[in-house]
């Protein structure tokens, strides 16, 4: 149990998938466990199990800087998913708060939000020097 996370790190990383195919079946992954979980549980729990999946993989960016951006979109995704339909915690906890609101009320008002999410969460997929420009230009 305790060399779970590097057997999968060598499954996948063995396996002739694309890293950025692995990497959206995380982000659809950390998104259905938004749902369900709040975001601090979700990475306490997931992210010593995935990243030396994500740390094996090669993504045409420096191995010191896969941490810093695997952080981010982790961060972006957990986010989406607290406010991603059909079940999305944030959204809940909104209408449990104002009874007078519908679900169904907040979720149209949501739903601008989450497109535009996941545009970013595209960008900073897509391009990793969008998302590391700081952290080089600082270093």
């Amino acid at each position: 149990l305790t060399q779970m996370p590097e057997e999968a790190a060598e499954l996948i990383g063995g396996l002739s998938i694309s890293p950025y195919a692995v990497m959206a079946a995380l982000m659809v992954f950390y998104i259905l466990l938004g749902g369900v979980m709040d975001e601090l549980s979700m990475m306490l729990l997931t992210i010593p199990v995935v990243f030396p999946i994500i740390n094996t993989l090669d993504f045409g960016i420096p191995k010191d800087e896969v941490g810093i951006w695997f952080g981010i979109l982790v961060l972006t995704v957990v986010g989406i998913g607290l406010i991603a339909p059909p079940i999305g915690l944030g959204v809940l906890i909104v209408t449990s708060i104002a009874r007078d609101v519908s679900i169904v009320q907040v979720y149209r008002r949501v739903l601008p939000f989450v497109a535009a999410d996941f545009i970013r969460l595209a960008v900073l997929t897509a391009f990793p020097g969008v998302t590391l420009f700081l952290v080089r230009a600082f270093s």
